[in-house]
């Protein structure tokens, strides 16, 4: 199993897939994992896609810190990551958190970017967005089988429109562990905590965060469901990067699985503008 230790001595997890390619860091959603990227994948080929297991979720070491599940201590375990592998520029494709990363980065670390794509998020979040993770993150799902899961996903996520029972089953075992009491999340639940410290605070303004990122070139995937990313922040993200490759995923909320035709041929676009 692939590993690095950070500066501050834990051990986390990464993968590091199809050799000289086009190298894209993909960083994953708040309590998601590698994962997130399985269904994108083989639509990608030719590239390299480095994805990484942040402190505190999947197969990384939990931080005995909860305070340092935060994006400043995300984005520097990405860089340890890039200079662990001995890569000096990447592309990233986050999702949702990840493309909060992907901005910090840009005003940290901006000479390490060759592009950003962001998946379903921007630099203002949707407080009905907000309001919806604060109800399960940190708390084990009341279903007690992967089948159970599967079965409940199309009445908490409605936003997801002829979604086929197997994908959804595919969803509960990427993100849930099978116990002899049940299912588990598959992070630390201390998650819940700092994120309901950093949401306590005034959110800060992230739109000059997304103006660092001028002179790279930038996609955005949006569900059309999202309850996250609204089609105001989107709007305002083009009107200010006219260059932007854009995807409107029909019959998707937060987060759409990336394989869509739309998803993918954004991808590929911007994919093409860094080549």
């Amino acid at each position: 199993m692939p590993t690095f230790n950070s500066s501050d001595g834990l051990s986390l997890f990464y993968t590091d897939e199809g050799g000289q390619g086009l190298p894209i860091l993909c960083l994953a959603g708040l309590t998601r994992s590698t994962a997130d990227f399985d269904y994108v994948t083989p639509h990608l080929s030719g590239n390299r896609l480095i994805k990484m297991d942040y402190r505190g979720r999947g197969r990384s070491d939990f931080d005995p810190d909860w305070s340092h599940y935060s994006p400043p201590v995300e984005c520097r375990d990405a860089l340890e990551l890039l200079d662990h592998l001995g890569i000096d520029k990447v592309a990233i494709l986050g999702t949702s958190r990840g493309g909060l990363n992907a901005m910090g980065l840009a005003v940290g670390a901006k000479d390490r970017l060759l592009g950003v794509a962001f998946n379903d998020v921007g630099p203002h979040i949707d407080p009905q967005g907000l309001d919806f993770i604060m109800q399960y993150i940190g708390r084990d799902p009341a279903a007690k089988t992967h089948v159970e899961a599967a079965e409940a996903m199309p009445r908490v996520f409605p936003e997801f429109e002829g979604v086929p029972e197997s994908r959804w089953m595919e969803e509960a075992v990427k993100h849930y562990t099978q116990t002899d009491t049940g299912l588990t999340i598959t992070y630390d639940k201390h998650l819940r905590d700092a994120v309901a410290k950093a949401f306590a605070k005034p959110s800060p303004d992230l739109w000059p965060f997304f103006d660092a990122l001028e002179g790279l070139p930038l996609a955005c995937i949006r569900g059309m469901n999202s309850n996250l990313l609204s089609e105001d922040t989107l709007a305002e993200m083009e009107r200010r990067r006219p260059d932007m490759v854009v995807a409107r995923v029909p019959g998707r909320g937060h987060i759409p699985f990336l394989d869509e035709p739309e998803a993918v041929a954004a991808l590929r676009k911007w994919i093409g503008k860094m080549q």
